[in-house]
């Protein structure tokens, strides 16, 4: 570590005597339409990513600026951003006017000059929130915060537990990142979260269809990039101290950040703290197959839980260059419910477990996910260069009383190296490293080339068996280039090579079993998954056309991604307990192809906006797991056996979204999604793919005002969601039927001296309807989804100047 510093350090001072030069300065005046001085609006100059922030009188200064070209942004709360370009070639007074903003569809898809520049850059879909949006739409976990996104939803398994889903497409297909750095944990698990502090977040990008290109293969379905980049202002220090508190599991939580900044050092700190209890349906029983389970005061015993999540940031700001450096750790605890685990919905203590409901009892799991990663970028004046390097360990350990299946003994013996208890242990090391070059070689051109590199090591323990030990090794390349046309076009085309190793290890039972052979019996260690040594390389490209004449804006992409096989569709052999099911892996698997056409076409004025965003999507060889009509009694409680196959699928859906405002302050909105699927194949042809999400469609209807009283930035937000039935299924899943949801939003801003507190609430679910969501594991089990929810998150904020000498 100490040599990796001095090599920064001295690659600074080199950058500095290579490339100094006079510098100049810009400053400026930030006021509203009524010639109010904004307090604490945000000007960014990029690609230098030099950040500050307005004082009480709206007065701002950037100072050892190089001459050349910039981006400059002006971004506060509530208003529209405003970008423009400057060429610094001495100092220069820049005064800018913000406009209050039009009430955006998304509420938080915050429709400024960055969003809309940077969707006029991307031929697939994207969508931008920031994280005002996370905290007027806080929920369990961060998909649950996203899932109000046309297009996008999650898989779920109780309180805090959900993976994304964008356009029918999750787990391996869908690639998160977090500054830069791919986020690597157990993905292949339903249960398995993300291991991400939401409050940590400041912006999101989210990009629909294949991302294959720039983030490796599997980015197959998407990606949802998440940012952390705001830079304090020079000679600054503050903070936030957010307070949010749920009502439907009695949810408690805060959130801490501090920062500070000399002139070229700044260092940022943040502590999230949460606990929360049982959660509430809105039912006092549930079906579990054959067995009804009642349910103590609407609770879903054993699914309280506690997390805590610390940061550090820290970084150097230099002319050309800068570093930063983000260090974290999240730690959780939480239960599954008690009725579920394994199937033994008979065999639970309801009065352990119903004497408290913030208590966690057996069954849980225990996750810690440590993360260390670097961002250094050097800028010259058309090029811009880019390293990310990152390392990560990820921690699991699931909790059960020991119960015996089959042959395992009746009495656990104290000859192994592992706990009766300990149900499954993972621990996965990774190490990533990108770079990414970005060339300006005129006005109309832009080349970007890069390199992605990534090793997997995943050990386990514990009695029970999914997934073997695994190691992985992936690289790839890709060139990507930009091309401007006249009367705003603009075309894309880029290519991609990967290239991937996946060696996994033979696992045998810890006990014997009896086999039969040739008339005789003898008592075997039985091998559940054999050695597997494979290599997958493919190339992808991707071709897409962007026209914007004035109030339209038309975009398409066609494109080829690929997917390696992960090592549980390979070799899994085991019971999947919160899929109730299960799994067998298929060595023979091929890597996974998909071809598909993007388009997008939106009207946009100052009082309405229509858009539609239809894709269509073929896979020659789809990999899903398909049920068989066996069921295994050796392992679990008689759990249907599933096998991993390939079949051609063909794929079709959209997006829809439009909003009319009828006053300055009074917006109506309607977001649509529908998504097809069809197996082409198979022992399946002619059916859907599981947990395809029915059609949806939300009517949205907001008021905003710039001050009410005391209260600034105001709204009130109702949305009214109805989801059709999902009669489009692959047996043996079941039908679901459609159901309607009321949720309410409202908040907004109260200032006090120079300081501005935010508060948001929620109702979710208002008239606490019983509905099953078609995407949720619990649904396979009659869970319900959560009943009424208030949801209330305060920020405060506080900040101050150090003395200059």
């Amino acid at each position: 570590m100490g040599k990796f510093v001095i090599l920064v350090f001295g690659m600074s001072m080199l950058s500095n005597l290579l490339f100094g030069q006079t510098n100049c300065t810009i400053k400026g005046l930030v006021v509203d339409e009524n010639n109010e001085p904004l307090t604490g609006a945000t000007v960014l100059l990029s690609p230098i990513e030099r950040a500050t922030i307005t004082d009480a009188k709206g007065n701002f200064s950037i100072k050892n600026i190089p001459k050349g070209k910039y981006k400059l942004q002006i971004s506060f709360i509530g208003y529209h951003s405003l970008i423009d370009s400057v060429r610094m070639d001495g100092d220069k007074t820049y005064n800018a006017r913000l406009r209050l903003a039009a009430l955006s569809l998304q509420e938080v898809v915050v429709k400024n000059n960055y969003v809309e520049s940077r969707k006029k850059d991307e031929s697939l879909d994207i969508e931008i929130v920031n994280d005002n949006y996370l905290k007027q739409n806080l929920g369990g976990s961060l998909m649950n915060s996203l899932e109000r996104l046309p297009g996008v939803s999650n898989i779920d398994i109780g309180s805090g537990q959900s993976k994304p889903v964008i356009r029918g497409l999750g787990f391996n297909r869908i690639v998160v990142v977090e500054n830069s750095i791919k986020h690597e944990a157990q993905q292949w698990g339903a249960d398995h979260g993300l291991e991400i502090d939401q409050y940590a977040v400041d912006n999101i990008e989210i990009i629909k269809g294949p991302a294959s290109l720039m983030y490796g293969s599997d980015a197959i379905g998407g990606v949802i990039d998440l940012k952390n980049r705001k830079l304090p202002a020079e000679n600054s220090f503050g903070g936030v101290i957010d307070l949010s508190g749920k009502t439907n599991n009695d949810f408690l939580g805060t959130s801490v950040l501090l920062y500070g900044r000399k002139k070229w050092f700044f260092v940022n700190f943040r502590a999230t703290l949460l606990d929360y209890g049982d959660y509430k349906v809105p039912t006092d029983s549930v079906d579990i197959y054959s067995y009804r389970a009642a349910l103590h005061k609407n609770r879903l015993r054993n699914t309280a839980g506690k997390e805590q999540n610390y940061h550090l940031s820290f970084g150097i700001i230099k002319k050309r260059f800068h570093t930063r450096f983000y260090v974290s750790n999240t730690s959780s605890k939480n239960g599954f419910f008690a009725n579920a685990h394994g199937l033994e919905p008979r065999n639970v203590d309801t009065d352990l477990h119903d004497s408290s409901n913030r208590d966690i009892q057996y069954p849980y799991q225990k996750v810690e996910h440590f993360k260390i990663i670097n961002i250094s970028i050097f800028s010259w004046d058309k090029l811009r260069m880019e390293s990310n390097i990152g390392f990560q360990r990820n921690f699991r350990q699931e909790w059960s009383q020991y119960v015996n299946h089959g042959y395992m003994p009746p009495i656990f013996p104290d000859t192994l190296s592992f706990l009766p208890d300990l149900e499954r242990q993972f621990e996965k090391y990774v190490v990533s490293a990108n770079l990414k070059f970005l060339y300006q070689l005129n006005d109309h051109v832009q080349v970007n080339v890069g390199v992605n590199g990534e090793y997997q090591d995943n050990r386990i323990d514990g009695r029970g068996f999914i997934i073997p030990a695994f190691n992985q090794k992936n690289i790839g390349g890709y060139a990507l280039g930009k091309y401007s046309l006249p009367q705003n076009q603009m075309i894309q085309f880029g290519v991609r090579y990967d290239y991937g190793v996946i060696n996994a290890s033979e696992y045998f039972d810890w006990f014997p079993s009896p086999v039969f052979e040739n008339g005789n019996t003898s008592m075997q260690y039985l091998m559940r998954a054999e050695n597997i040594k494979q290599d997958f390389s493919n190339i992808s490209w991707s071709l897409g056309y962007n026209y914007h004449p004035g109030k339209w804006s038309y975009k398409a992409n066609l494109g080829k991604s690929f997917r390696m096989p992960i090592a549980k569709e390979l070799a899994a052999n085991g019971v999947n307990y919160h899929r109730f099911s299960y799994e067998v892996g298929n060595p023979n698997l091929s890597p996974e192809i998909s071809w598909q056409l993007d388009m997008g076409i939106e009207y946009s004025s100052r009082n309405f906006a229509i858009g539609m965003t239809p894709f269509v999507n073929y896979f020659p060889n789809y990999i899903y797991l398909n049920p068989s009509s066996e069921h295994d009694r050796l392992y679990g409680n008689g759990n249907q056996v599933y096998y991993y196959t390939e079949s051609r699928v063909f794929r079709y859906g959209l997006e829809l979204h439009t909003h009319y405002e009828l006053f300055k302050s009074l917006q109506l909105g309607i977001m649509g999604e529908y998504v097809y699927s069809e197996q082409l194949s198979g022992k399946k042809e002619g059916y859907t793919l599981p947990f395809s999400p029915p059609p949806s469609v939300v009517f949205n209807i907001k008021y905003q005002k710039q001050k009410i009283k005391f209260l600034e930035n105001a709204y009130l937000s109702l949305d009214y969601r109805i989801v059709a039935p999902q009669n489009n299924i692959v047996p043996p899943e079941e039908t679901t039927k459609g159901y309607q949801v009321i949720n309410v939003a409202f908040g907004g801003n109260i200032k006090l001296k120079n300081h501005s507190i935010n508060i948001t609430a929620q109702v979710q679910n208002l008239l606490n309807t019983k509905y099953f969501n078609h995407t949720s594991y619990y649904r396979l089990i009659n869970v319900p989804e959560p009943g009424r929810n208030l949801i209330v998150n305060i920020s405060v904020p506080f900040s101050g100047n150090f003395k200059q000498k």
